[in-house]
């Protein structure tokens, strides 16, 4: 009798396997990633379970190592979001008052800003602080290099060299897109835990969660499992590998790496309120300026197949280093892609894969 169910619970889930991949988000998701190169891996998770969990290509071409699922992948600036997280976790503790100003928390800062720029306006990028990222294409990367990231450069360093400059605009009039602002959080962090960002992350994130395979990149350590980057020039038509960088000079603006089921377990828990209340929730999703929030954009008026939803998207890309968070709030799906390569536009995939998926 065992022996029977044993056998029947693996046919059944045999039979879902084979629906998930032949549904119209599955047939879909194999003809794009087709035609338009992708490598990588994408996952669908509905009402709680996992639909879709697929991967694409080469994690080394060299080699010819092949994406599988449990691939580790640079998810660049989705770290943000668990810099937003763990600062309002710090909120939440009653140790960090989101609407007090940098001098409150880091006495020492020497940017113009000290004590003019909120902790809430490091979080939806108004802060008005000069944008530490000066190189804006690849043609100029290629010539010049990228100056902040291809040096070892201590995250005390970033701040004081990067992002303690002048003040561009008055802080909350303007939407700037700034990697300086969440390494200033970054900072925050560690001066009220008194611990390194990457301890606070595992402890208060990964551990909790048994994201096992996540975690911060540094130069100096070899992570067993993670891809390989490329970009694509157009210059001479084909895919290089990254430049080369420093990934831990992004600090808590994008130097984590994770995997789709990783970030899958970590999305469950952000909206499934293991890691905030809802009034935190209710504080990161408010669409301000430019549709940012806290660490995430936020379309409250997003419309699929006919509806309207509120969309909550972490995108993240560093050279060929791509990632997309996308959660339809009412809906409770979420589609999460990695990609080891710059040849596909995640915002352009995530949204025809919504369609597939919401009725």
């Amino acid at each position: 009798m065992k022996k029977t169910a044993a056998v029947a619970i693996v046919f059944l889930i045999q039979i879902n396997c084979l629906f998930a991949q032949s549904s119209p988000a599955a047939r879909f998701i194999d003809s794009f990633a087709n035609k338009n190169i992708f490598n990588g891996t994408v996952l669908i998770e509905q009402k709680g379970k996992i639909t879709y969990n697929k991967s694409f290509g080469y994690a080394n071409f060299q080699f010819k190592v092949p994406n599988t699922l449990e691939t580790k992948y640079k998810i660049a600036s989705i770290t943000k979001l668990f810099t937003s997280v763990l600062v309002m976790q710090l909120s939440e503790q009653g140790k960090l008052d989101i609407n007090k100003t940098i001098g409150n928390y880091l006495p020492g800062y020497k940017g113009e800003g000290v004590d003019k720029v909120t902790v809430h306006q490091l979080l939806n990028h108004t802060s008005g602080i000069a944008n530490m990222d000066t190189v804006t294409s690849v043609e100029s990367a290629l010539k010049n290099g990228l100056p902040v990231y291809q040096q070892p450069i201590t995250s005390e360093e970033l701040l004081t060299r990067f992002c303690s400059g002048r003040l561009v605009n008055t802080p909350g009039k303007a939407f700037d897109y700034n990697n300086a602002e969440y390494i200033i959080l970054g900072k925050i962090i560690e001066k009220i835990s008194g611990k390194p960002y990457e301890q606070v992350v595992k402890e208060n994130i990964l551990q909790p969660l048994q994201m096992k395979n996540s975690g911060p990149l540094y130069q100096h350590e070899i992570t067993a499992g993670l891809a390989d980057t490329y970009f694509y020039r157009d210059d001479i038509k084909k895919l290089v590998p990254d430049l080369p960088v420093y990934s831990e000079n992004w600090y808590a603006a994008g130097s984590m790496y994770s995997t789709v089921n990783d970030l899958s377990l970590f999305t469950r828990a952000l909206f499934g309120l293991k890691l905030l209340k809802q009034e935190s929730l209710d504080k990161m999703f408010v669409s301000g300026l430019g549709e940012y929030g806290y660490g995430v954009w936020v379309y409250e008026n997003y419309g699929i197949n006919n509806k309207m939803y509120k969309i909550i998207k972490r995108p993240g890309q560093i050279m060929g280093a791509q990632g997309m968070l996308f959660h339809i709030l009412e809906d409770g799906s979420t589609i999460i892609i990695l990609s080891n390569t710059g040849t596909t536009s995640l915002d352009d995939f995530a949204a025809e894969i919504a369609v597939k998926i919401v009725r």
